[in-house]
């Protein structure tokens, strides 16, 4: 097993939340030799940063993800089919490149819509208050059929 610590190089997740670039990333790996490349196996561990969908508040999530892929050797025999698994990458013989697994692994750990928690009333729809600090905020919403006859009523008086 291998542990390496080092800052994100880009950013790992998708525009709502993830791992800001340079945020402590830490990878512990291991390292196979199979006859057709190198087996990567392990976890990647990080904080992600986002919203909250619904209050826009800063959310931090713990990253613990798996991470997988064979690094194959170019000269290694392969399937017609080249797209059979998608943990299947490129290896020069030199260097093994991690940020594609690594991205992969964070981004599909992370929620789709992040919350602040999970009963996370939001934002009000006229006005854009935070429903958590006032439970009882409400507006007078008047039936748009009905504003006909409130237009009269102002002129009226």
């Amino acid at each position: 097993m291998e542990n390496l610590t080092f800052p994100a190089p880009v950013v790992l997740g998708t525009d709502v939340i993830g791992v800001p670039v340079g945020g402590d990333v830490e990878l512990e790996l291991s390292f196979e030799s199979v006859s057709d490349g190198i087996w990567v196996s392990g976890s990647v561990k990080a904080q992600a940063e986002g919203e909250c969908v619904r209050c826009l508040d800063k959310v931090r999530l713990d990253v613990d993800a798996p991470v997988q892929g064979m690094f194959m050797f170019p000269d290694s025999q392969r399937e017609a089919d080249e797209d059979e698994s998608e943990d299947v990458f490129e290896f020069d013989g030199e260097t093994i490149e991690l940020e594609e697994v690594v991205r992969d692994a964070v981004a599909t750990s992370l929620p789709y819509t992040p919350l602040c928690s999970p009963d996370c009333p939001g934002l009000c729809d006229q006005c854009g208050a935070r429903l958590a600090d006032d439970p009882d905020h409400e507006h007078e919403v008047i039936d748009p059929r009905w504003s006909a006859l409130q237009n009269l009523r102002d002129n009226e008086g």
